[in-house]
């Protein structure tokens, strides 16, 4: 057996709740499905398994427990089959009993007979005539759960026709309207991660200006044909070009855990969503250096829709190797973040500006945009991070080199009159 435990989706994250199980007792799990929705500062979180095998002993609803605690226990495919469960069990489980298969269903008015191992409780079945069932289908009423005042207490076609008159009660949120979160703790969340941040991390912090003309002219080309629903916007490009640049600087790209780092073989990009009712949140994009365009667009807008609705996983929020933070809707220039351990970089962008640009030897003026860099001194320096934003900068200048999704971009060249300039472009 192995523990399904409740996992930190975040590094300001302390504690969370099971709101509700997407499993029972039983059921067949394997790694990606979601098992069950849990509670945090951050709203509702569908948190995926990563076990193959059989799920069991499922802790009750409503109980806050540490990160780390284990929720479940599952039989994975392979192991030998477990002793019984009385004695010997193992101290894991012991410390969040008595948990049983039975905790996922409403606990009985009363205590129940306990049956012999491998003997089924007989189903009770209430007397009905047949044109009572049928109505009761119609009205969607469980003929059962009646109380009938025919003979013998039978349930008769009258005691369907009240139980369908009487007012239904309201229903339960719709699990997509699941957004809600406590404003206030959500602050102080935020700070305790950004407080540890700027107290654990050596953060340097670098800018870089970036022509972005042929960047916006492609774009403006390519969404020409597009359906309104399906143009890209500049924030895509961004994010796919701080990807591959990050292929190039892998110490860039991973966490810094137990003293030391482990750098990540894929780039997931953490993207900072702003939350309508205040906070952030900064779910992944996986594998953004080897998605086209056009996918990373659709899962973009899906991204940012189930943030403010409150629909997203925990892989997004566990799984980010790097963060990119995009401010430029908002008319700022620049903006200077801080690293979201155990993260060890976040690059941000600012708004297009117009400015005097030399060009073929005359000034003209030029769409620009600020690209920085937060990086943490235990993992890279100065010098590797400003050839990062260098080839940035290069990247975006070639903006038809993003387009496809082989995660492969060549060496570019500046384009003529690029100078040493940065990145930018538009927003999130």
């Amino acid at each position: 057996m192995a523990d399904f435990t409740m996992p930190a989706l975040g590094a300001d994250m302390e504690t969370g709740k099971v709101v509700e199980w997407l499993v029972k007792a039983g059921d067949r799990v394997k790694p990606g499905d979601v098992v069950a929705v849990v509670e945090t500062h951050k709203g509702a979180i569908d948190v995926e398994c990563f076990l193959d095998g059989v799920i069991d002993e499922l802790v009750p609803v409503d109980r806050e427990l540490p990160v780390g605690a284990v929720l479940a226990r599952v039989a994975v495919v392979g192991e030998p089959p477990a002793p019984p469960a009385a004695a010997g069990r193992p101290a894991a489980a012991a410390a969040i009993a008595p948990v049983t298969p039975s905790v996922v269903a409403p606990a009985p008015a009363a205590p129940a007979t306990r049956l012999p191992a491998g003997v089924a409780p007989a189903a009770t079945r209430a007397k009905a005539s047949p044109a009572a069932r049928r109505r009761a289908a119609e009205l969607g009423i469980d003929a059962d759960g009646l109380h009938g005042t025919g003979a013998d207490g039978a349930v008769t076609l009258a005691d369907v026709e009240l139980a369908g008159a009487r007012p239904k009660p309201a229903a339960a949120p719709a699990r997509a309207a699941r957004g809600g979160f406590d404003a206030a703790q959500m602050r102080q969340a935020i700070a305790a991660a950004m407080g540890r941040s700027k107290r654990e991390i050596p953060h340097y912090y670098l800018a870089e200006t970036v022509p972005v003309r042929g960047a916006l002219d492609w774009l403006r080309e390519a969404n020409v044909q597009r359906p309104v629903t399906e143009r890209l916007l500049p924030a895509v490009l961004l994010i796919k070009a701080v990807a591959l640049a990050l292929r190039e600087f892998p110490e860039l790209n991973g966490w810094y855990e137990d003293g030391s780092f482990r750098p990540s073989a894929a780039v997931h990009v953490g993207v900072a969503i702003s939350l309508r009712a205040g906070g952030l949140i900064a779910p992944a994009l996986h594998d953004v250096a080897d998605k086209p365009l056009d996918r990373l667009m659709r899962e973009l807008a899906d991204l940012v829709k189930r943030a403010r609705a409150g629909g997203l996983r925990s892989s997004e929020l566990t799984d980010p190797t790097v963060t990119v933070t995009n401010l430029g809707d908002q008319g700022v220039e620049a903006v200077f973040g801080v690293i979201y351990p155990p993260q060890v970089a976040l690059v941000g962008f600012g708004g297009v500006a117009e400015r005097p640009w030399v060009e073929g030897g005359a000034v003209v003026p030029m769409p620009v945009v600020t690209a920085s860099l937060a990086a943490d001194h235990r993992v890279s320096d100065g010098h590797r991070g400003a050839l990062f934003l260098a080839r940035l900068r290069d990247l975006l200048q070639q903006p038809e080199t993003l387009s496809s999704g082989s995660g492969s971009a060549g060496r570019l060249e500046p384009p003529r009159g690029a100078g040493r300039a940065g990145p930018a472009l538009g927003a999130t």
